[in-house]
């Protein structure tokens, strides 16, 4: 089977849609949780199994205690080797993605809520609890979203036109939704699998397609075409800003991590065993930087605690896994 064919199947199972001009966001999740969050966390794991019936993003939270998946119904936390759902609504969170200080997300509301659908942008700052509307609302649903660690910077893949941006395409806005700024794409001739922003830099952002991985350093109105020839599903830039981690597929799935200055090291990262399958979400714990956490299209998760060396696996076809 060849490797189109199978990225195929995988896309028809997970939230991926391709299209053009976007891709979608991983990032690390934001406000630190209190003592009483976490041990709340922790009585709700033993009441109940958490199954993962889709997953739309993969974070840590500030403090890297928590590894955090939103699903079809609210946010899924792993936390000291237990499953549980996070406080806050039973949202749809499309998109989600996080930063420092906040998460943001789109998508649709729970069964009985009074917020418009779609959410157009929500951010929340208190960990899920509550969120705000930053405009788009009943207009807009961004599947595809992208995060900058540091600085809130936001990245959205738009499909058509709505009431702050005159048509499709890929745009940016650092006032929180208020004004947004439409990327140019030049050199971007496929479409597009993922997006990652730099977490400082919030003009560097890249973006993983059918036919390799592109990065633009002047907020995506340039790209250069850094891995050619192969699918790149996800990627992430490590928290030291010095590396990108890439998953791509070429008839078997690969995860990598390359510099990003010139000539940086492509290092490859040894993968567990992947059932026609490929990772589609990546996420670094902000305190112990050699742990990292994959998801993949097929709703499996798995955590590596040194850079790759072993893995754990948390979740298999959705269930979620307790140790």
């Amino acid at each position: 089977m060849s490797s189109k064919t199978i990225f195929t199947t995988l896309a028809a199972t997970s939230v991926a849609t391709l299209f053009m001009f976007g891709g979608l966001g991983v990032a690390t999740a934001s406000t630190e949780p209190s003592l009483a969050d976490t041990q709340a966390i922790k009585t709700l794991a033993r009441a109940a199994p958490i199954e993962l019936t889709h997953l739309h993003g993969l974070a840590y939270s500030a403090d890297g205690q928590q590894l955090l998946i939103p699903s079809h119904h609210g946010i899924a936390a792993y936390v000291d080797g237990q499953w549980a759902k996070m406080a806050g609504p039973e949202h749809d969170y499309m998109g989600f993605a996080t930063t420092r200080e906040a998460f943001y997300s789109s998508g649709h509301p729970a069964a009985g809520s009074n917020l418009i659908n779609p959410f157009g942008l929500i951010k929340s700052t208190d960990a899920g609890k509550t969120w705000r509307q930053l405009g788009l609302e009943g207009e807009s649903d961004f599947h595809t979203l992208a995060t900058s660690y540091e600085t809130n910077a936001v990245y959205v893949l738009n499909y058509g036109p709505n009431t702050r941006m005159p048509q499709a395409g890929l745009y940016m806005t650092q006032t929180d939704g208020l004004t947004w700024t439409r990327a140019a794409a030049n050199g971007l001739k496929a479409k597009i699998n993922s997006l990652a922003v730099h977490p400082r830099d919030a003009n560097v952002v890249a973006v993983g397609a059918a036919d390799g991985l592109y990065l633009s350093r002047d907020a995506g109105n340039h790209f250069e075409l850094l891995i050619r020839s192969t699918q790149v599903l996800a990627q992430w830039f490590d928290l030291n800003g010095e590396h990108l981690w890439v998953s791509s597929y070429a008839n078997a799935p690969v995860l990598s991590r390359m510099g990003l200055s010139d000539g940086g090291a492509n290092e490859k990262i040894k993968l567990p065993a992947l059932n026609k399958d490929a990772v589609a979400f990546i996420a670094q714990n902000p305190t112990r930087h050699e742990e990292v956490a994959i998801a993949t299209f097929k709703r499996s998760a798995y955590i590596t605690k040194d850079r790759g060396a072993t893995w754990t696996q948390i979740a298999d076809g959705g269930t979620a896994l307790d140790k």
